[in-house]
């Protein structure tokens, strides 16, 4: 129920932050949220390395 968003509820979302942030500053938005989810995913990758590399060792 929650963990799916359909087309039109990405629609609104997006219309939503049309109208408080103004077209102007949306690719910088997003851009910086981009970046932010990359370096999240490349810390928790390491992280997954980290602890296979210690399990390795532990054998």
């Amino acid at each position: 129920m929650f963990g799916r968003i359909g087309a039109m509820e990405l629609i609104l979302i997006l219309a939503i932050a049309l109208v408080i942030f103004g077209p102007s500053k949306l690719p910088e938005i997003g851009k910086s949220l981009g970046k932010a989810i990359g370096e999240f995913k490349d810390h928790a990758n390491k992280i997954t390395k980290d602890i296979e590399v210690t399990d390795e060792t532990k054998k």
